[in-house]
């Protein structure tokens, strides 16, 4: 069996690795014509993440390359501590979350992919695909083609492959929120390192962790109609934390900020395979960043999917077999994720609420069982 996988991001080339693993050849082809490496800020790797990354043999260079973050605790605008809760839980190795840059993810993934000897092409948008019935061919936007037996969709929350799958399949739907970061070196800030320090702002929200050397890394998420956007994030930034406590307002003038993103994820999309095309990541599930999990699910899929392929009688099995699997526990995680998101953009009523409740909310959740569901989870191969 060969498997053609569509987007080299973080799920594509893990899910190469898995399926090699599992006696599955694979090939990576990847629409933009270079590598992902700068681009981006940085994301969390939840432990379960770390923990599928395990089962590939690739976790060790992506915790050298990222820093621990084991805890969140979380502030109002008014510079009340609301309470304290775990970052995922550690593994039985004492292995916690870890936040990276994406592009040193995107490289520590891909390279360990290509040491593996699994081949990438760059330049290759896809834009069909026909399923023959023995074969799938997929055909790029240079003229080019590829033939396999699978067709695995890891093109991101905006997929060709999806709607080219169904063409009634649900859109990515706006949070409310754009996403900012940066990078404040040498910034000089006390506070104990790797702890996620998260603002309820009055009129956005924003977090910070502090790594061992003194550098901060910041993100903010900023309630903001879709395609609203200024010449200059900056200013809008600090006029958006100018009446919080806290640290939101200095780091944010200390840095380089560059375009806001808005922040989509994916209601339930009710097909995820025809045939010899299957979907998987944000393909699949898009989450938004909230719950820090949209990589961590990726690597999780392409085990699933690897394992599936390996022990079925063949792909319309495994296919089943896989979205039976995982259904249920990423679209749990997107709603999760997504009820996190809606406080972040509460408006000026709502926010009197949530900081009230938020108090006995983290109390009830600071427990590790309460999320046990999420970070213990673990996929086998």
């Amino acid at each position: 069996m060969k498997a053609l996988i569509i987007g080299c991001g973080i799920g594509g080339p893990a899910t190469a690795m898995a399926l090699q693993r599992a006696g599955i050849e694979a090939e990576v082809f990847e629409a933009y014509p270079a590598s992902a490496e700068g681009v981006g800020a940085f994301l969390n790797v939840a432990s379960n993440g770390l923990d599928a990354l395990r089962v590939l043999g690739a976790h060790r260079k992506v915790m050298a390359a990222g820093i621990p973050t084991p805890h969140m605790v979380m502030w109002s605008g008014t510079g009340k501590r609301l309470g304290e809760v775990a970052n995922g839980l550690a593994l039985e190795d004492g292995t916690v979350s870890h936040t990276i840059l994406r592009s040193d993810l995107y490289r520590v993934v891909r390279d360990e992919a290509v040491s593996r000897g699994v081949p990438i092409t760059y330049g290759k948008r896809l834009v069909d695909f026909e399923d023959t019935g023995d074969k799938v061919v997929a055909r790029f936007e240079d003229g080019g083609e590829a033939v396999g037996d699978i067709l695995i969709a890891a093109d991101g929350v905006r997929s060709r492959i999806r709607h080219l799958l169904d063409p009634q399949a649900p859109e990515p739907r706006y949070s409310g929120l754009y996403s900012l970061g940066g990078i404040v070196h040498d910034a000089g800030f006390a506070g104990e390192p790797g702890v996620y320090n998260m603002i309820f702002g009055k009129r956005a929200f924003f977090g910070y962790t502090v790594t061992r050397t003194g550098d901060a890394w910041w993100f903010a998420n900023l309630p903001r109609a879709l395609g609203d956007v200024p010449a200059d994030w900056k200013p809008v930034l600090l006029e958006a934390f100018a009446d919080d406590a806290g640290s939101a307002a200095e780091l944010i003038e200390r840095s380089r900020v560059d375009g806001g993103l808005p922040v989509h994820d994916l209601p339930p999309v009710p097909t995820w395979h025809r045939g010899r095309v299957v979907l998987t990541g944000d393909a699949a599930h898009a989450t938004s960043p909230s719950a820090g999990q949209g990589a961590s699910l990726a690597i999780e899929d392409g085990i699933v999917l690897a394992r599936c392929l390996r022990d079925s009688a063949g792909h319309r099995e495994a296919f089943e077999r896989f979205e039976a699997e995982r259904r249920g526990r990423v679209e749990r995680v997107v709603a999760y994720s997504r009820t996190i998101s809606n406080g972040k953009a509460a408006g000026p009523v709502a926010r009197v609420f949530r900081d009230l409740a938020l108090p006995f909310f983290l109390k009830k959740t600071a427990s590790q069982e309460s999320l046990a569901w999420m970070y213990r989870h673990h996929v086998a191969l």
